[in-house]
């Protein structure tokens, strides 16, 4: 009975096989079957994925810029990780991109931190900025917010000013931390205003301070101006006098600029922009930029970083970007040099 069964069972898989091969070739002769040779070579792997190396702790404004503008560009450059390397105000994620294989799978949000501040007040940033990375464009400005408590009697910059020199000695104000973008442009607006008096108090990082400004702890803050500072201005938990943008802030086109208050030159812009690897070859460079342009162009994008306090930058290129870099480190490092900041 047992070899009966198996005469039978044989017979049907025999019969199966041939309606299988059957088809295969008919398939085939249509042009429809995958042959095996256009597989992925044996042991090979799918492409990496591309990393985002956002060179801060998680939270906060690279964070608010780096994951939106990743989901964007993944049709152009498919699976992209978001990485936070953080150290050293920026400058140890930097300089794992700096020595990163050049093959546009690891890419870089730069800032202000990165590429002007950290190189030009660190002895040994392990990279250089110019050199050492190829911009891809600059993605969106900020300015900073020149606030002070409600309590201070004065509601423009110039009334802040004059009460300052009135009151030498007298005043302090907050930055997110010794060396920052913050205290940079505080120190420019002291030395523009004439209020050489007006006392330093660094935090370490923005929020602190902030909180410091709205509990009335210290009088004036120079802080990265955001959506929430415009929210504590709108609500009466503190006073943006002015930002230090070229033109007014198109989240908050009422409050004016330094230069619009009498003060010409207080421009003073964070930015965010996307760098690969200085030997990264032209063609990935391009194809990185396109997926980056694709990306800004999103409306919706536009809006969440507008709400954020960001401006979407006109220096898109790698071309415009690297100018933008090289006027910033060549307007900043006088600046530095007046203050003192030594190199540590």
């Amino acid at each position: 009975m047992f070899a009966r069964w198996s005469r039978i069972h044989a017979g049907r898989v025999l019969r199966r096989w041939a309606r299988v091969s059957s088809m295969v070739a008919s398939l085939a002769g249509g042009g429809m079957f995958m042959a095996a040779s256009t597989a992925l070579p044996q042991g090979s792997a799918p492409d990496r994925p591309v990393r985002l190396i956002v060179p801060f702790a998680p939270g906060g404004i690279n964070d608010t810029v780096a994951r939106p503008l990743a989901e964007r560009m993944r049709s152009v450059l498919g699976n992209i990780v978001v990485e936070n390397r953080a150290g050293a105000g920026g400058t140890i994620g930097a300089a794992v991109v700096a020595r990163a294989e050049p093959d546009g799978n690891t890419l870089l949000l730069g800032s202000a931190a990165t590429h002007i501040v950290g190189p030009l007040v660190t002895t040994a940033p392990g990279y250089d900025p110019v050199k050492d990375f190829t911009p891809v464009g600059i993605i969106a400005v900020s300015g900073l917010a020149i606030a002070v408590h409600p309590s201070l009697p004065v509601k423009t910059l110039q009334a802040f000013i004059a009460f300052a020199r009135d009151r030498p000695n007298q005043l302090s104000y907050a930055s997110a931390g010794a060396g920052s973008a913050t205290h940079l442009g505080a120190e420019l607006f002291k030395s523009l205003a004439r209020l050489p008096s007006l006392s330093h108090v660094p935090y370490r990082g923005g929020g602190p301070a902030a909180t410091d400004l709205l509990g009335g702890h210290v009088p004036v803050g120079v802080l990265n101006i955001s959506g929430q500072m415009i929210e504590y201005h709108r609500a009466g938990r503190l006073r943006i006098l002015a930002v230090t943008t070229a033109k007014r802030a198109g989240s908050a086109s009422e409050i004016p600029t330094a230069i619009e208050s009498g003060l010409r030159d207080m421009v003073a812009l964070n930015f965010a922009g996307l760098f690969v690897p200085s030997a990264t070859p032209a063609a990935t460079v391009e194809r990185v930029s396109t997926a980056l342009r694709a990306a800004i162009a999103d409306k919706a994008l536009v809006k969440l970083f507008s709400n954020a306090g960001l401006e979407m930058s006109a220096d898109d290129t790698p071309e415009r970007a690297q100018r933008f870099i090289e006027s910033e480190i060549g307007r900043w490092s006088p600046v530095i040099r007046s203050i003192g900041l030594k190199p540590g």
